[in-house]
Parts: C-alpha cells; structure tokens; sequence
C-alpha cells in the first residue's frame, strides 16, 4: 500500500528516489480578490438624489432667507421647493427611465425578427464579434452556434455584445421614480427641520444641512476611489458656496425690491 503511493521523481547515485504524498507540495492557491460595485447599485441614485435636495433646497432658503422675510416664509419656501423638487425629480425620472426601457425594447423586437428570419447572418455577425475579441475563427463561429440554439439565449446574447445591455434587467421606470422622490424629499428636509423644530434663525437650517451635505459626499466614496473625508468635504464646500451665493443674491434683490 504504501509503495502505491509513492511516486519516483529522480535518482539519486543511480538509485530512484521516492516522495511520499505528505512530501509533496500542495498546488498554489490563488487569491481571491472582489471588485467594487462601479455601477453604484443603489447608492449612487439615492445619494445624488438626497444631494440634489440638499443642495437646492438649502440655496432656495439661504436666498430667501437674504431677502430679510420672516422665518414663516422660509419654511413655506422650503417645504414648497421640497415638495415642487421631489415631484419634478420623480416625473422626470420616470420619463427618462420609461423612454429608456422602451427605445430598448423596441431594439429588442428588431433583433429578435432578425435572430428568426436570418439566423445565419446573425450567427456570423455573432462569430465576429468573437473574432475581433481575439478568438479564432473557427471556435468563434462554434461558440457562436452553441449560443445560438436556445432563441432566447441567443437574443440576450446579442442583445449583450450589440445593445451593451442585460434584457432580463431593465430599470423599472415605477422604482426609478420613487427613489428619485424619496431619496430627494429626504434632503430637501434637511434645512427645513429645524424651523419646523422651532428654531426661527438660519444658522440651525444652514448647519444641519452642511452635516448632512458631508455624510452624503462621504457615502459617494463607497462608488469611487477617493477617501471618505475628501469627498465630504468637497460637497460640504460645493453646497455650501451654493448656499452662500443665493443668501447674497437674496440679500441684493431683497434690497433692490425693498
């Protein structure tokens, strides 16, 4: 049993070494590695929307705020451009998002009347595309005709390598509208919640919403390759230039219509 085992890997002096399992090297492990998800997923809708609101919203109080009104108007301003921003972001996003699926579906039903009437050609184009890649041609046309036998397969096959998309996951215009919505009414909050707190002066509004403006610059880190504090602090400066300039925009007007 145990010279069964044993495998001759050389001599020594003319007579054959054995090296018994246990002494073999075990074959090298390779490393798994995980890539980010550079889509964004969920993240980068929900953050930017929030963003957005932030921003906005905390430029449309600080302006009406420099116009020296009362602190009524500025919570009517800002639950009215909460209100008026969320619901533009969520039509124009259903809009956008719906166009989308169907200019894409329409492609799809193209190519599905041509997989079905000139199935060679597609094949062949298929084949090619494999070829450009760098595959030889006659295992790129193998690989094309084993694709090819399921339709449906082959449609998403085509629809991947020609439309760059994946058929059997197209963006819902209904969740695509409703994120929009609600990921902006959230930050379009922001500068509104402490008036509707009791607070009657600006700098409450101004500094939560500058908070709020860093934890959502250091969330988009999670989709790019800078640092948490970078990115906040870059949309803390952006927002808060935003707000400062329509406070001075505000004020000039306020004054100028006084």
């Amino acid at each position: 049993m145990t010279a069964a085992v044993e495998q001759t890997v050389g001599t020594t002096e003319g007579v054959p070494t054995a090296v018994k399992p246990s002494q073999v090297a075990a074959p090298e492990t390779v490393p798994l590695h995980e890539h980010r998800d550079v889509t964004g997923g969920w993240l980068r809708p929900a953050v930017f929307g929030a963003m957005d609101g932030l921003v906005s919203n905390l430029a449309l109080m600080t302006g009406v705020a420099g116009g020296d009104v009362s602190s009524r108007a500025i919570v009517v301003t800002g639950l009215a451009g909460l209100a008026a921003g969320a619901f533009s972001m969520a039509a124009g996003e259903y809009t956008s998002v719906a166009s989308q699926r169907e200019l894409v579906e329409a492609e799809l039903a193209v190519e599905r009347i041509e997989l079905h009437r000139h199935p060679e050609a597609e094949l062949a184009e298929l084949a090619e595309l494999y070829v450009a890649r760098g595959v030889e041609p006659a295992l790129a046309h193998e690989v094309a005709r084993q694709l090819s036998v399921d339709p449906e397969r082959a449609l998403e096959i085509h629809a991947r390598e020609e439309l760059g998309i994946d058929p059997t996951d197209l963006p819902s215009p209904l969740v695509a509208a409703a994120s929009s919505f609600t990921a902006f009414a959230l930050g379009a909050l922001l500068p509104v919640l402490p008036y509707l707190l009791g607070a009657d002066v600006l700098w409450p509004a101004v500094l939560l919403a500058l908070a709020g403006l860093f934890g959502c610059g250091a969330a988009v880190a999670r989709v790019t390759a800078r640092s948490w504090w970078y990115s906040g602090l870059r949309q803390l400066l952006l927002g808060g230039a935003a707000g400062g300039v329509t406070f001075v925009l505000g004020a000039l007007i306020g004054t100028a219509v006084s």
